[in-house]
């Protein structure tokens, strides 16, 4: 197989093992959520100040967070890599369909059945738009960068998986405000156009410029000045490498900020937290399975088809929380909605994660001719 140089950089960047803090991220945001709600007991006054410090509903604290922590990720992303998909069409074809047409429109009704229904008499009566409002602008954005290592520890196909993340951004910069757009007005929600507009150039298209420039620059700038393949990819790990932890502490700084503001909703309700869980952990693990399943029916390799439940279940939680504070503001539910999603989001993983490593062998028992014939060729190959 001819590999491209900046794919195969690509591949060894991205498929890092998970470090110590994506390891513990879930004991990391429960400290947060502790802290930000002690913070904001403690000195009030000074999160209303940082609350208030916004240009056109985008507070500008957690604007400069999201960058923080979205750029990084986002560097890794090869948006060339829709090259590699030609020997998986089925596989890109089950991805998209899973994520756009099926992922926020189940989280919709998810919403509406438990929030507006099934939990409206344990919730705060005022917050259920809201909250049904975070579900969706977590739902519409799928899952950029830790895809990527979810990947990895299922022995997925970093091509494929590449493949789909750029797709998903691609799509995400035009589909993601109409489609929130469409969802909450079918909710009856009010949708604030120009904020949702604003914050889809500011935390997709912006960061994905900025990203993708310093990205060329990094694999192909140096070259020009004389260094080699060799010392290009060593430069582009080391900066993956020193810029991976910006990401993490950014996401739980601005986690401090949200239960700082959310401080006064979790102490009077703590069983908010449980119940906009359970919507998110059905989604979770029904958009994996189906995805799962259907690449299944469609023949497609257990490689290709494990990233693809993956990206399915997992979320862009950086944008979805960003979107949310700018919509809805940092006291919303929504932001509750999105925070609650960061929470759960590495056990379900790695739940989902253990499921589809301990299926293989009733998934290629399965999977029909093309997955053999698939696995047969990689062996002949190695």
């Amino acid at each position: 197989m001819n590999i491209q140089p900046e794919l195969a950089v690509s591949e060894k960047t991205i498929v890092a093992p998970l470090n110590l803090f994506e390891r513990y991220l879930t004991i990391w945001v429960a400290l947060c959520i502790v802290l930000g709600v002690l913070l904001g007991q403690a000195f009030p006054s000074i999160f209303r100040i940082i609350g208030g410090m916004e240009v056109a509903r985008v507070n500008l604290p957690v604007g400069a967070l999201i960058w923080v922590m979205i750029i990084p990720m986002l560097l890794k992303v090869d948006f060339s890599a829709w090259r590699q998909i030609a020997g998986h069409g089925r596989g890109i074809a089950v991805t998209l369909f899973v994520n756009w047409a099926v992922k926020p429109f189940s989280m919709a009704l998810l919403g509406w059945l438990f929030i507006r229904h099934w939990f409206a008499p344990y919730l705060p009566a005022a917050q259920l738009d809201s909250y049904i409002a975070g579900l969706v602008l977590l739902a519409a954005a799928p899952c950029t960068a830790m895809v990527f290592v979810w990947s990895r520890l299922t022995g997925g196909d970093p091509y494929f998986t590449l493949s789909q993340v750029a797709m998903n951004d691609l799509i995400m910069v035009f589909a993601f405000a109409p489609l929130v757009g469409l969802l909450l007005g079918v909710s009856s929600i009010a949708v604030p156009w120009a904020t949702l507009l604003t914050s889809v150039g500011l935390y997709i298209v912006v960061p994905v410029v900025i990203a993708q420039v310093w990205r060329r620059w990094l694999l192909h700038g140096q070259q020009g000045r004389g260094q080699g393949q060799g010392q290009t990819q060593a430069r582009f790990d080391r900066v993956i490498a020193r810029r991976q932890p910006w990401s993490m502490a950014a996401l739980l700084a601005m986690l401090v900020l949200l239960f700082a503001f959310q401080g006064d909703a979790v102490m009077k309700q703590p069983l908010v937290i449980a119940l906009l869980a359970v919507p998110i952990l059905i989604q979770v693990l029904f958009n994996s399975f189906l995805a799962y399943w259907l690449n299944r029916a469609v023949g497609e390799k257990h490689a290709v088809a494990c990233p693809s439940a993956l990206i399915g279940a997992s979320n862009f939680f950086e944008l979805a929380v960003a979107t949310a504070v700018s919509l809805f503001g940092f006291e919303s539910g929504a932001a509750l909605a999105t925070v609650v999603g960061v929470l759960i989001e590495v056990p379900l993983m790695l739940l989902v994660v253990g499921a589809v490593n301990r299926t293989r062998g009733w998934y290629e028992a399965g999977a029909g001719t093309s997955a053999s014939t698939s696995t047969s060729v990689e062996a002949a190959d190695r």
